[in-house]
């Protein structure tokens, strides 16, 4: 077996510790797993500066795998594009409850362009929950309590200037991309996210149990689809 290295991008926010159950998962599996803390927080940090953080915990490594959550999704693609460039080839892109930007795409235009809240809306009108967006309803429904309560420190509300930074790659990079949507998510409802994944890069999601914080919620079964890569 083939040791990989999965670099672990967190969402909103940018805590590593997002990704703290999975990791063991892959170590126990004889993989390398790091979890990037970004700085969710700070109103001079963009996505360029989120990518050179990853892209430090990447580069000089073989079969490195690029997992980005929620927003996530916007900083995988550029950290490819410069692994490529240094002809250094990822072994894969993972995306996970991901945004999937287009090329000079902002987060800040995402929603609207793939039309994300109508979708939001719609899935809580057939399902049941709030239609108004509140934490407990769309992130934590379906995470332990205790682990919800360990996560509070490490919470950052994410900083404006990121929604607005540019995700300048000229087109998705040429390798290998697995879209992984979790069945319960609320936030991004599983349609919507097989929607996006058909028409933005023509692949089909593979489906897990859990919400959009898959990885707080069932991170046995996010890294058992994480080692099928």
């Amino acid at each position: 077996m083939r040791s990989m290295r999965y670099v672990l991008v967190p969402g909103a926010g940018g805590a590593a510790w997002y990704w703290h159950r999975v990791v063991p998962l892959l170590e126990a599996a004889g993989h390398e797993a790091v979890a990037v803390d970004l700085p969710g927080d700070d109103e001079s940090a963009g996505l360029p500066e989120y990518a050179a953080l990853v892209l430090a915990r990447a580069r000089g490594h073989d079969d490195v795998v690029l997992v980005g959550q929620s927003l996530g999704g916007f900083t995988v693609p550029l950290v490819a594009r410069d692994l490529l460039e240094e002809d250094s080839r990822p072994r894969a892109i993972v995306l996970v409850n991901a945004m999937v930007p287009v090329p000079g795409q902002t987060p800040g235009a995402w929603w609207d362009d793939v039309g994300q809240e109508q979708a939001r809306i719609d899935a809580a009108k057939a399902g049941g929950w709030p239609a108004d967006f509140d934490l407990d309803s769309y992130f934590l429904h379906d995470v332990d309590t205790a682990v919800a309560a360990a996560g509070e420190k490490h919470q950052r509300v994410e900083a404006a200037v990121v929604f607005e930074s540019v995700c300048d790659i000229t087109a998705w990079p040429d390798v290998p991309t697995l879209v992984i949507s979790a069945e319960d998510d609320r936030f991004f409802p599983l349609p919507f996210q097989q929607r996006v994944a058909r028409e933005r890069l023509g692949v089909e999601p593979l489906v897990v149990p859990g919400g959009h914080l898959v990885a707080l919620s069932q991170p046995q079964a996010l890294a058992e689809a994480l080692l099928a890569v």
